[in-house]
């Protein structure tokens, strides 16, 4: 459930998406459940194919446009329908997917927080990166930007990584992130995040 928009979250928003991000709709969405509270923040990182940056294959799967025949690696997730609210690629431009009013489908099984099911009440950013490996500074400013502007417009209080959520399932962002820049910046926000805490 989104909170009242303040004058300046309504610069930001245009309902539930974010006016400095590229809007591009993706089918892979769908209500969420009556009452959801979106409270949870979820950063992961992709790559596609693994490791090869810069091109368009992450925004073609979230939207079901990708080429499964292009590249050997899409023969493993041939058929998948996935999508997150946003990914931040390496020049740090934001791409959007989804309403951040909607649930978006890039967490699978996952807990945190005593709660099951995260897509429920979360939004999901995608770094464009490989997991375990460093990201870039630009990536690192639109992040903490929009992690910001997402407390406007809803009432966050969470922020893990996928490895945080589906431990021994997932493992990105991995090691390569640092989450020092991003828990800094926001240190007295009453944020709790996941590398500081014993996971639940």
């Amino acid at each position: 459930m989104a909170t009242p928009n303040r004058p300046h979250a309504t610069r930001l928003w245009q309902g539930g998406w974010y006016r400095p991000a590229v809007k591009t709709p993706s089918p892979n969405c769908n209500q969420r459940p009556a009452g959801a509270q979106v409270d949870l923040i979820v950063v992961h990182s992709i790559s596609l194919p693994p490791g090869i940056y810069g091109g368009p294959q992450v925004r073609q799967l979230f939207t079901n446009r990708l080429d499964w025949d292009a590249h050997p690696y899409f023969a493993q997730i041939r058929g998948l329908q996935v999508s997150s609210h946003f990914f931040i690629d390496r020049s740090g431009r934001p791409w959007q997917f989804v309403d951040t009013g909607m649930r978006a489908w890039h967490a699978g099984v996952s807990h945190y927080r005593g709660r099951d099911a995260c897509n429920d009440d979360s939004v999901g950013i995608e770094l464009e990166g490989l997991e375990g490996m460093v990201f870039e500074d630009a990536q690192y400013v639109t992040l903490l930007a929009l992690c910001r502007a997402l407390r406007q417009r809803h009432p966050i209080r969470f922020i893990a990584g996928h490895e945080h959520i589906a431990p021994g399932r997932k493992g990105d962002p991995g090691a390569g992130f640092d989450w020092q820049r991003l828990c800094a910046p926001l240190a007295g926000s009453g944020i709790v995040f996941a590398p500081q805490q014993r996971l639940r």
